[in-house]
């Protein structure tokens, strides 16, 4: 019941006062909305790192693990989100993802990808943007190769590049945590109740070392890539 009266209020910040608002506005009542749902699962969040992040605008890369990851993100700083399309189409959240400026990517066409990253570039120059370029949610045991495409929003716009590791884990045993782990078939429900049933469950947001895209001349995006996944591997 609180979960869902949560997202009852949610949605009607997005319809009725959102629009009144500026982004600074905006962005405190998504921090707080994102910090009273993570509290509603009795999920803690644990940031490491915070004091490296620029207040310039900024690509922040993920590991993704459950559809979690971005109200745990937006609890920390709140920021636009690139996801594939399929997420448009979830009951309610894919509204609100909707309202709240996410950039939808079709999976299956270069052409889109190519537009989407001159939108991310353009957006990039005055908000930052945060990306999970595994292209999937895992279980968290390990990281996915990144595909590179999306990287190259920031070296168009010259933005810092930012690593992010995301970790579930276990309060009592300290080990990682599968309970919120959104994969397979499993459907958005269901993962909600198998966090629900955990109350067990701390949340780890690791700031990694930054890749200043401006001052590197021969940046590629593969090598973008490349870095950021091997930093959060090496922080997981």
């Amino acid at each position: 019941m609180q979960i869902l009266l949560h997202v009852i209020v949610g949605v009607c910040k997005l319809s009725f006062i959102f629009p009144l608002l500026n982004q600074k506005q905006k962005d405190h009542h998504i921090q707080e909305w994102s910090k009273k749902l993570l509290k509603i699962f009795h999920i803690p969040l644990r940031v490491i790192g915070a004091e490296k992040l620029l207040s310039s605008p900024h690509l922040l890369v993920s590991n993704h693990i459950s559809w979690l990851d971005i109200h745990v993100i937006n609890a920390f700083k709140p920021v636009r989100f690139v996801a594939k399309s399929e997420v448009r189409r979830w009951p309610i959240f894919g509204w609100m993802a909707q309202q709240l400026g996410t950039v939808f990517i079709r999976r299956d066409s270069a052409r889109h990808a190519r537009q989407v990253v001159d939108q991310m570039a353009e957006v990039l120059k005055v908000e930052s943007i945060c990306i999970f370029p595994e292209g999937t949610s895992t279980s968290g045991e390990s990281v996915l190769p990144f595909k590179p495409n999306l990287f190259e929003s920031a070296i168009l716009a010259h933005a810092p590049v930012f690593p992010i590791a995301i970790a579930y884990r276990s309060r009592s045993t300290g080990l990682r945590s599968d309970a919120p782990a959104f994969i397979g078939d499993m459907g958005l429900l269901e993962s909600m109740s198998n966090v629900i049933a955990s109350r067990d469950i701390e949340v780890h947001l690791s700031l990694l070392e930054p890749y200043l895209t401006h001052k590197s001349a021969n940046t590629d995006r593969k090598a973008l890539a490349l870095y950021c996944q091997e930093a959060i591997t090496k922080t997981l």
